[in-house]
Parts: C-alpha cells; sequence; structure tokens
C-alpha cells in the first residue's frame, strides 16, 4: 500500500434507509492511519456510490464513544436531545455527537465543529442517523469499535 493511498480495510456493514440509499460503516486506512468510516451511499437512480454525507472517526473516538451509543434507549420514542460528547479529532477539529431533533424527528448526529483563528462553527462534514434505525445503530457501532480493538494496520 502506497503510504499516501486510501484503502477500505474491513466493511463492517449497512443501514439501509430507504429503496435507493443505506449508510455503510467500515475500517478505513490513509497515509497509514486506520480511522472508521460512516458514510452514506446511493443505490439507485442517476448516481450511484458514496455521497459527501458522513464522517471519519479516529480509533481512540471510536473507543471513547462506543459505550455512550450503547447506553442509548432501544427505543426510539425514549430518545432525547442530549449531547454526548466533543471529541477533539486534531486541534482545532472535533466531532459532535448529539441525539437532536429535527423537524419533529429525532436522530443521532455526527458533524465536525472546527474553531480556529479563521473560522468557528459547523463544517459540511457529518451524517445523520436515523433515530428509528437506533438498535442496528448500536449493534454496528460495537461491531466498528471490536474491528478497530481486534486489527491492526497492515
Amino acid at each position: 500500500m502506497s503510504e499516501s493511498s486510501f484503502m477500505m480495510l474491513q466493511q463492517i456493514g449497512d443501514l439501509p434507509l430507504d429503496e435507493n440509499s443505506m449508510i455503510k460503516f467500515s475500517i478505513d486506512a490513509y497515509r497509514g492511519y486506520r480511522y472508521a468510516s460512516i458514510r452514506k451511499y446511493q443505490t439507485a437512480g442517476e448516481y450511484i456510490g458514496a455521497t459527501r454525507a458522513g464522517i471519519t472517526l479516529t480509533p481512540d473516538i471510536v473507543k471513547a464513544l462506543a459505550p455512550l451509543i450503547a447506553q442509548l434507549p432501544d427505543d426510539p420514542a425514549q430518545l432525547k436531545e442530549v449531547e454526548l460528547g466533543k471529541f477533539a479529532k486534531r486541534p482545532g477539529l472535533s466531532v459532535i455527537v448529539r441525539v437532536s431533533s429535527f423537524h419533529d424527528a429525532y436522530g443521532l448526529d455526527m458533524r465536525q465543529w472546527q474553531e480556529d483563528e479563521k473560522y468557528k462553527g459547523w463544517t459540511k462534514k457529518g451524517i445523520r442517523l436515523p433515530a428509528e434505525k437506533i438498535k442496528e445503530v448500536k449493534v454496528l457501532f460495537a461491531q466498528l469499535a471490536q474491528a478497530l480493538a481486534d486489527k491492526p494496520l497492515e
């Protein structure tokens, strides 16, 4: 593997959203570093493939976040707005994970927050996982955390 090349190391699983899209959970590598990738894919229509909606998480973020997601209720009706945490990705860039309501629908929102001399606020990077799929999200996230803990970068 070239040091600057992208490589998918392990497909963890898919979260179907509707007949035209899904969210894929995977372990990827770039420039010699492993990370978790959660990305939306179009599966039908004019374009088929990865979309811009998605986020990458370091192994340390996944390790810290996994038990917090595991504690969320399985019943989507029991979800309440709460910030699960703000996790540093690198200096000036964090990932904020929260259960939030948008258009009266709850979801698990993972968004990047930038804070430096040029800009302070949300970036375009992020993904929203629907509350009605929370049981599946919990299973996929646990599998993601386990795969990152088990497999060294080759």
